[in-house]
């Protein structure tokens, strides 16, 4: 029921998402919700089940918050947006690092992907043609998203027969830092 229920926002998101007017400005903020909204149903589907499942969706929610945060530290002249982003970029780094060194034994066949997937890659896209006014919220609300689909993820998987729930388990306090952190930035935008 709760999987139903999370499909049937999302799909009122993107649906009301798709009814709006597109606004001439380069950030595409519809895409952005949409995006968060879709990734929080995955995950929530994606991090209960196999590892065959989490081990690309980890992965790619790494790849993604540390190209992410490259694009911050490139872009915010925001001391708080650079203390946020480079901590995602240290802890994340560290976390693909963890995860690439235990699938060979924990799942022997498995490869995790080496590409952003069409949703991240967006996400990233719009980060790269935000304006300067514009690129810190963008950045600060997509980071929330990110981390609350990857709390979702990582919590999900973390109580399955895999090697892998104890990195699951490991990850979930720094993601909640990152988290409360870039909520606090939002607040102060």
């Amino acid at each position: 029921m709760n999987r139903f229920l999370l499909l049937s926002a999302a799909s009122l998101v993107a649906l009301a998402a798709c009814n709006q007017e597109r606004t001439p400005e380069p950030i595409d903020e519809a895409q952005d919700m949409t995006a968060g909204a879709v990734g929080q149903v995955s995950a929530a589907t994606l991090g209960s089940n196999m590892q065959s499942a989490y081990i690309p969706s980890a992965a790619i929610g790494d790849m993604y918050e540390i190209q992410s945060a490259d694009i911050a530290l490139e872009r915010s002249e925001n001391a708080r947006v650079r203390e946020l982003a480079q901590m995602i970029k240290a802890d994340h780094t560290a976390a693909s690092e963890s995860m690439k060194a235990m699938v060979p034994q924990a799942a022997p066949d498995a490869a995790p992907p080496t590409e952003l997937d069409e949703r991240r890659q967006g996400m990233i896209d719009n980060l790269r043609s935000a304006s300067a006014a514009d690129f810190n919220m963008a950045y600060i609300d997509q980071q929330i998203a990110a981390h609350q689909e990857a709390l979702t993820l990582h919590r999900g998987f973390s109580d399955q027969d895999s090697p892998l729930a104890a990195h699951a388990r490991s990850v979930v306090p720094r993601i909640e830092a990152h988290l409360r952190m870039a909520e606090a930035i939002k607040s102060e935008l």
